[in-house]
């Protein structure tokens, strides 16, 4: 009877220490570091300009479409106002094309009344001349010069007609697309310049922070020249770098659990949203001869599932790997 005890004690023990054998000899979990990140936009003017107003500073949370910063520019103001005036030429210039004076219709118009009694005029001497000549009265170089002069006479009022209608018409069909022509390219111009004075209006692109704010009030800036830096703390996400012998069995949509230690150590469930390889640089090369291979790194990119009051980008954030159910 005591043998069986002591050889079932013995078994226990035996079987304790093969348990404590297996948790002293087990690889500890694999801790994974990652980071915060969050979208950043440097907000830099179109145009070149003096810094006139600054309605933001560091630190400040800015809706979409506020104005954080107004520039000045002189010289596209001048160039504003002439555009304007060109446009105002070219619309007038268009008109008068369209346009004839009633004035001067009424001068064709007499004109040709003036050629046209000519014309009669000249017709009742030349019919008086060739009844003359039957009779001995009349000579036939006076009755070729009155027939010259009835010739000179109805060219004179074909020319007057012509002039009349061109009067009526106004100009050519070229001149008036030329005309309309300057009409749209002086518009184009002006919008161009009024386009470009908006932009001396800055506005918050997106809602966000202002982390960075590099204009000062009366500094030059040139297009393209950043003045602002913001960060949207309402979308950010986790980002981590792993071999790809990591990623085993995990895939876009999955979920797993992390902590961030500047937040304590509350699990937040996190959501995978991006797998994407690294550049060849980011290689984890192999340490053997022969036997081994190389491997990539990739990024990782999860999203809160709930939102998380007081994330802000650079803050690390700790996964054990591989996430449970993985």
């Amino acid at each position: 009877m005591w043998r069986m005890v002591r050889v079932l004690i013995g078994i226990v023990i035996l079987a304790g220490l093969a348990v404590l054998l297996w948790f002293a000899t087990r690889p500890p979990p694999l801790i994974v570091q990652g980071e915060v990140s969050a979208n950043r936009v440097d907000i830099s003017p179109r145009v070149s300009g003096r810094v006139a107003k600054l309605n933001a500073d560091v630190g400040d949370n800015v809706e979409r479409g506020t104005v954080i910063a107004e520039l000045e520019s002189p010289q596209l103001t001048a160039a504003l106002h002439m555009s304007e005036a060109a446009l105002a030429v070219a619309e007038a210039d268009l008109v008068r094309v369209n346009s004839t004076r009633p004035e001067t219709i009424a001068a064709r118009q007499a004109e040709l009344a003036a050629a046209d009694a000519d014309v009669r005029l000249y017709q009742e001497d030349s019919d008086r001349q060739a009844k003359l000549i039957t009779t001995g009265a009349s000579t036939q170089s006076r009755v070729d010069e009155t027939t010259r002069n009835l010739e000179a006479a109805i060219r004179k009022r074909e020319s007057a007609q012509a002039d009349l209608q061109l009067a009526v018409a106004g100009a050519s069909k070229e001149e008036k697309a030329l005309a309309a022509t300057q009409v749209e390219q002086s518009k184009a111009s002006l919008n161009q310049q009024q386009t470009d004075v908006h932009e001396l209006t800055i506005v918050a692109p997106i809602s966000g922070q202002v982390t960075t704010r590099v204009a000062e009030l009366g500094e030059n800036f040139s297009a393209g020249a950043p003045i602002f830096s913001l960060i949207d703390l309402q979308n950010p996400w986790f980002t981590f770098n792993l071999r790809e012998d990591l990623l085993k069995g995990l895939k876009v949509g999955d979920n797993f659990d992390v902590t961030v230690p500047a937040l304590g150590d509350s699990k937040i469930t996190v959501k995978t949203t991006v797998i994407n390889a690294q550049g060849q640089y980011a290689t984890w090369r192999a340490t053997r001869a022969t036997g081994d291979f190389d491997l990539r790194t990739f990024e990782v990119r999860a999203t809160p599932v709930q939102p998380i009051q007081g994330l802000r980008p650079g803050m690390s954030v700790i996964a054990s790997w591989p996430p449970a159910g993985h």
